[in-house]
């Protein structure tokens, strides 16, 4: 059976400028990469202003689990269903990091018969888009360290710099640095996030033009005197190179499903340490050219599919149609119990106590309002007794579980979803509305987000960030949603614990003030916004063939 890789690599691709067609980009709108990607000229789009008819399906999943769900494959089989029917679709995915794909999780591209492709070319560098983010964020440190060096005339208390330096790499022994050591200026503690952590990717992701983009840029707290007040990116008048740096990378990158469908791939947070979505411009160009838009969230539920409802579609005006949640046999039944090396074996008993999880993300959904649809992702192994149990459970909770085979045959696999999808949306149900108001105070959104998705009977919030709750609501940022950053494989923040995790603790040991992007992160539990990499990294097995392929790479 072939590769992921191999299957991508065997693909002929169709001409950009066709496939751009499909959604009404002129040829004159793209800007090519090489042969296969392009980014959209924006300025060039004749956009049309029908973009609230436009139809955004968004696909996300239940907890994960060493399983594998096929949140993206699925994505991109239910877009490539949906061009079978005949529909305007366009698929917005999120870029994939580095890190990942020399990790463990590996990249974001699809997987089987359900992908998008180049795929190496889009898990390797891509169009250079994080590198560029990369640079902008270490260019504001250097700055930073550099105002310091030079007599520090804002007034910066050197203790109270929050600006870390960020890489696009999973390097735990960068987590806790000392700069400036060797008498090169005043030395700080400080350290790095993986660059999907950035602000500056939270703002790529929710700008909606440059001019945008510059002032939000602008708005990043860098640091803060000794009197508590903040001092700014635009004080140290860095926002108008990192808009520089980022022009180009602004700009949505084009490229096609193995079907030969478009796919909008722009930005990549991620959902356990950010806020998991891709782009704004990306989602709203999109929806203002196909009728269809498929797009997903990171992680399950819990995490992607509430972020993106409390901070993208808050911010960005979006009222989602419907939520496909993506679940497997096999993950269902880890979730009961199971081993993994145990999987292959019918176990309905143990799938039914897994099903809870799926249960608490169906009955978490239903507080936003949008309509679901579950999404089995088939395996070889399912048998039907497992398969109608869930089809059995997911009508029991309001919902209807739908079989899926894209990975082994594309589109094709995913007709009786996306026509589910199409009458769900013709149905006209949704009634979207986030999950707190905006007058909630920080604090108790964060309560909010733990008591009621998360199932937390208690939340303790460290002294420390509680006082910096209580600076930034009186500073005027009580208005700004929450970024929970939290395990992603438990409703807890114990990634053991799997399952429907109820009557738990969620500790809260930091908070971070993100004035730029526009929201609160909260650090639960042991989360880390720089991962490491494994006992035995997937970069072991990487290389490049005589023919100059890249081997190896899923």
């Amino acid at each position: 059976m072939p590769t992921d890789i191999e299957i991508a690599q065997a693909a002929t691709p169709k001409p950009l400028v066709e496939v751009a067609a499909k959604i009404g980009i002129p040829a004159d709108a793209l800007i090519p990469y090489g042969r296969t990607k392009a980014k959209l000229d924006t300025a060039r789009l004749a956009v049309s202003q029908r973009s609230q008819q436009a139809a955004l399906i968004l696909v996300t999943a239940m907890s994960p689990t060493p399983a594998g769900e096929g949140k993206t494959t699925t994505t991109i089989g239910l877009g490539d269903g949906l061009a079978r029917l005949g529909k305007s679709v366009a698929i917005c995915l999120r870029e994939p990091s580095l890190g990942p794909c020399f990790g463990q999780k590996g990249g974001a591209t699809g997987g089987g018969h359900a992908q998008v492709i180049p795929m190496d070319e889009i898990n390797l560098h891509f169009t250079g888009d994080f590198h560029a983010i990369t640079a902008a964020h270490n260019l504001l440190a250097a700055m930073v360290d550099n105002h310091l060096y030079w007599g520090n005339a804002l007034g910066i208390d050197p203790r109270k710099v929050v600006w870390r330096r960020v890489m696009d790499m999973n390097d735990r022994a960068l987590r806790s640095i000392v700069t400036s050591l060797g008498g090169n200026g005043q030395p700080v503690e400080t350290g790095f996030d993986i660059t999907v952590a950035s602000e500056v990717m939270a703002i790529f992701c929710l700008a909606t033009d440059l001019a945008d983009l510059r002032a939000r840029l602008g708005a990043i707290i860098v640091a803060y005197r000794k009197d508590h007040s903040p001092v700014t990116c635009a004080d140290l008048k860095a926002d108008g190179a990192m808009t520089a740096l980022l022009k180009e990378a602004f700009e949505p990158n084009l490229v096609q499903t193995l079907e030969g469908n478009p796919a909008l791939i722009h930005g990549g947070p991620f959902a356990n340490i950010a806020h998991g979505c891709n782009s704004v411009v990306a989602t709203k160009t999109a929806m203002g050219l196909a009728d269809f838009v498929v797009t997903e969230a990171g992680f399950g539920a819990d995490l992607g599919a509430e972020k993106f409802f409390d901070i993208k579609c808050r911010k960005a005006g979006l009222s989602p149609k419907a939520v496909v949640v993506v679940t497997t046999i096999r993950s269902l039944k880890m979730n009961g119990g199971v081993a993994k090396s145990d999987l292959g074996r019918t176990d309905v008993d143990a799938l039914i106590r897994g099903c809870a999880n799926l249960g608490q993300h169906l009955e978490n959904l239903a507080r936003f309002g949008v309509p679901t649809l579950v999404a089995i992702n088939h395996f070889v192994q399912d048998s039907a007794e497992e398969i109608a149990a869930v089809e059995a459970f997911a009508n029991g909770h309001g919902s209807r579980a739908i079989l899926c085979r894209h990975w082994a045959d594309g589109g094709a696999g995913t007709q009786e979803l996306a026509q589910a999808v199409v009458e769900l949306v013709a149905a006209d149900s949704a009634r979207f509305q986030p999950l707190y108001a905006d007058a909630l105070p920080l604090s108790a959104k964060i309560e909010t987000v733990a008591k009621e998705i998360y199932r937390a009977a208690e939340v303790v919030i460290d002294k420390a960030a509680l006082t910096k709750l209580r600076r930034w609501q009186e500073a005027g940022f009580g208005h700004l949603p929450v970024c929970m950053a939290k395990t992603q494989y438990s409703f807890s923040t114990d990634p053991t614990v799997l399952g429907a995790a109820q009557g738990h603790v969620v500790t809260v040991r930091d908070v971070r003030l993100c004035a730029g992007a526009g929201f609160v992160v909260a650090l639960c539990g042991d989360i880390m916004t720089m991962p490491g990499l494994p006992k035995t990294p997937a970069a072991e097995a990487i290389g490049v063939d005589a023919d100059r392929h890249i081997t190896g790479l899923f």
